[in-house]
């Protein structure tokens, strides 16, 4: 069952994820060395975006699966973190419906389907620009001790 928010809490909630979505990306030089674009932040919600460029294509001559996968675990370690709690991947596993190519810009959607405790699972689709199917994600997250960004007005040691 998902919680109730008033509006003032949501807006507040949706405040923090921005900031820690700003936060994280200024720190992840493999999004930023990898074109991937942070488009939309929510909790538990993601939306993040790549061109597949030359030196992302395979010897089948198409995109790599790895860098769809790079996609992917980028948009679900987004969501997961949203409510800036240092939370990691604990597994993760990915389907492959369709190539990407040469060109395609990739949106890579994550939601969050269950959390629980330290736990959750997370749902990232892969999609081309004309809407094909190109990545099907699925993550387990682990939450650890912190936050991503500070917290205003608790002390740092």
């Amino acid at each position: 069952m998902a919680e109730s928010h008033t509006d003032a809490q949501s807006a507040d909630l949706q405040k923090l994820a921005e900031a820690v979505g700003r936060g994280m990306y200024e720190r992840d030089h493999c999004a930023q060395a990898h074109g991937i674009e942070l488009l939309e932040i929510a909790p538990g919600y993601s939306r993040m975006s790549m061109t597949v460029r030359q030196d992302m294509v395979n010897g089948h001559d198409i995109g790599h699966g790895g860098m769809t996968f790079t996609l992917a675990d980028t948009a679900f370690a987004y969501a997961c973190n949203a409510a800036n709690e240092v939370t990691v991947a604990a597994g993760c596993s990915i389907t492959f419906p369709a190539p990407a190519k040469l060109g395609d810009l990739l949106t890579a959607e994550c939601r969050e389907v269950h959390k629980r405790g330290r736990s959750g699972v997370y749902d990232v689709t892969v999609t081309s620009q004309d809407g094909t199917v190109v990545g099907l994600f699925r993550g387990q997250s682990a939450r650890l001790a912190g936050s991503v960004i500070p917290v205003p007005g608790a002390s740092h040691a």
